[in-house]
């Protein structure tokens, strides 16, 4: 059961994680591969919004895609977009990625591939997962303009019968500890992490939410 005070917690290290920016029109919509076909739709909505011209979508066969789908995050993705009125035409697919760093390098090699050459994106992530996306596209590709969005939804609407909130949280503390760590290994830019959040982290780890913590 999940107790009012890791509800408490949790939120806190969400609120961080999640960057609630204000989106412009931009080059390009990056929809990152995922089990949760939410980000599909996200991406396919700010499409038929104007907001870009072309939507990439980016994912390898993650095991749920393996389990579930049988295909590739990104085709799976790609087939949702057409069905909500996304136009072929406008959609390109990178299906080889199997973690953020890759869907952005591979991304990038894919455009250049296609003779294209954005100057801005829209990134489409999970909400616990914007500011960890943010930093990685930064460190891979620094020298363009990038804003993070997600499926609008609060903390409390986000899980789903897919998606319980002891993933949530066990992800969101997995990605805050990358967040400190990672701008070491390269990975990264490095972000300031607030001590109410830090602390927040270490109860939470203390607690037992430490599923997603990096072994080494």
């Amino acid at each position: 059961m999940i107790t009012k005070e890791v509800t408490q917690l949790a939120k806190k290290l969400c609120e961080y994680l999640k960057l609630n920016q204000v989106l412009e029109k931009s080059d390009c919509i990056l929809v990152l591969g995922t089990y949760d076909e939410r980000l599909a739709v996200r991406g396919a909505e700010l499409h038929l919004q104007s907001y870009a011209p072309l939507i990439v979508f980016s994912g390898g066969f993650g095991q749920f895609a393996k389990d579930n789908w049988g295909e590739a995050e990104a085709d799976h993705f790609k087939k949702i977009a057409l069905a909500m009125g996304v136009p072929e035409k406008d959609i390109l697919i990178e299906n080889k990625s199997t973690n953020t760093g890759e869907n952005i390098l591979l991304t990038r090699k894919l455009l250049e591939k296609s003779g294209l050459n954005p100057e801005s994106f829209i990134l489409v992530q999970k909400p616990y997962m914007e500011r960890r996306s943010y930093a990685t596209f930064k460190k891979r590709w620094p020298d363009k303009k990038i804003s993070v969005t997600s499926p609008q939804l609060s903390f409390e609407e986000y899980p789903t019968a897919g998606v319980s909130m002891d993933r949530v949280i066990n992800t969101a503390v997995g990605d805050l500890q990358r967040i400190k760590v990672y701008p070491e290994r390269g990975y990264q830019i490095f972000q300031a992490i607030p001590d109410d959040v830090w602390v927040a982290f270490q109860k939470l780890v203390e607690l037992g939410y430490n599923k997603r913590l990096l072994k080494d």
